[in-house]
């Protein structure tokens, strides 16, 4: 099973740098999408082979998320918890006969960390919600989680230390959810691999000099790291300022 996740800062504007023709090349089994920044009325996909779910915020233009299937979920489901929790389209949850997938947008810590107490707020929401799901079945969290948890997913750490994104705190939330039941599944195959990342400021030229974040995952349940068959950065896809992440699952074993 083949497993994208990207950020596309506006689907309608991605569409216009090759967004489709990606799609049809990699014919992956599910595609999820961040920061779609669209109402689903404000677009119109030819895709027949996909089943496809939006979770678009209440402000127009801002944040929102997709999932494009070709099997058709057993359930679906739009946000998590408490009511704070429900407005800006982060989150879908796809139900599979052999494992949930948690579509996310996880909320910026904002300049001067400034939205950091209610980002400490979801991680901890969050991280109780994936919790719970795993006890049902395994859980793939995948999608932008604005944080580089190590140093080695960064190219400026010590720079950085204090802005959002590699703040002690969100990547202290990162590592709580790793020993939690869940591994990074990238890190899991290459976890000594440099200058794999997968978001570049739009200035300086810092994609052409690759000077990035490694902050798109998939997350998954540590029950299924024998599955995990492949997980990729496919930074040679444009049309954002980011680009999509790869996961492979084998078939799980009867």
């Amino acid at each position: 099973m083949k497993l994208i996740s990207w950020n596309v800062n506006g689907l309608r504007a991605c569409i216009g740098k090759g967004f489709l023709d990606f799609v049809n090349f990699i014919d992956a089994d599910v595609i999820c999408l961040q920061e779609t920044k669209l109402q689903p009325h404000q677009i119109e996909l030819d895709l027949p082979q996909y089943h496809i779910y939006w979770n678009s915020a209440d402000k127009k233009g801002y944040s929102g998320t997709a999932v494009f299937t070709k099997q058709e979920p057993l359930s679906v489901t739009y946000d998590f918890g408490e009511d704070i929790h429900r407005h800006e389209g982060r989150v879908i949850t796809c139900e599979y006969p052999d494992f949930y997938l948690v579509c996310c947008y996880t909320p910026n810590s904002q300049d001067e960390l400034r939205r950091l107490s209610y980002r400490m707020e979801w991680e901890d929401a969050l991280r109780q919600y994936l919790c719970e799901l795993d006890t049902i079945k395994p859980v793939v969290y995948c999608g932008d989680l604005n944080v580089a948890h190590e140093e080695i997913d960064l190219k400026n750490p010590k720079t950085n230390h204090f802005n959002p994104g590699f703040s002690d705190e969100e990547r202290g939330k990162m590592t709580q959810l790793l020993s939690s039941g869940f591994l990074d599944s990238f890190r899991t195959l290459y976890p000594d691999k440099t200058d794999a990342y997968s978001w570049w400021s739009y200035r300086a030229q810092s994609r052409a000099r690759n000077v990035g974040w490694r902050i798109d995952y998939f997350i998954v349940s540590e029950r299924l790291r024998s599955r995990i068959e492949n997980a990729d950065i496919l930074a040679e896809v444009m049309g954002s300022d980011h680009c999509p992440v790869l996961l492979e699952l084998k078939e799980e074993e009867k």
